[in-house]
């Protein structure tokens, strides 16, 4: 499959636009859940924090997540990437962050029926883990170690 024209270069960019947005929300919905985890339940402050983390996960990650996919694997069938492996390696990566967006929306749900059971610190630690899988993932698209 081959795009026509400059098609390559608006899916690119549209795939860039949408990780973009959906890494802004995978790193600020566990920081809210940090705060969130330090309130009292049933409290004005806790029921914006409902809003606030039902907004993100549901309006902007799960759609930029979506469109993520959407795009990749529009680039990946087009370069026929299945072989390479600096791809496969990325599409590993990408599943696991995936994964985590999943478990976020479990956290999500949690807090939206009072039934969180982890601590600040407990997301704080979890924060880490999309920093760390967006450090290989940019390493592996840019550099090509293999």
């Amino acid at each position: 499959m081959t795009f026509p024209g400059e098609a390559y270069v608006w899916v690119k960019a549209l795939h860039v636009i949408a990780v973009i947005a959906w890494m802004a929300g995978i790193f600020y919905l566990p920081r809210l859940f940090v705060y969130h985890a330090g309130v009292e339940p049933d409290t004005e402050v806790a029921a914006t924090f409902k809003v606030m983390e039902r907004r993100i996960y549901r309006a902007i990650m799960t759609p930029a997540m979506v469109v993520t996919w959407m795009a990749g694997l529009t680039m990946a069938i087009a370069g026929e990437l299945w072989t390479e492996a600096w791809f496969l390696a990325k599409l590993v990566l990408v599943i696991a962050m995936t994964g985590f967006h999943f478990w976020l929306g479990a956290r999500q749900r949690d807090f939206a029926g009072g039934r969180n059971r982890l601590s600040s610190r407990d997301y704080r630690i979890a924060n880490e883990l999309p920093t760390l899988l967006v450090i290989a993932i940019v390493i592996l698209v840019i550099v090509k170690p293999f």
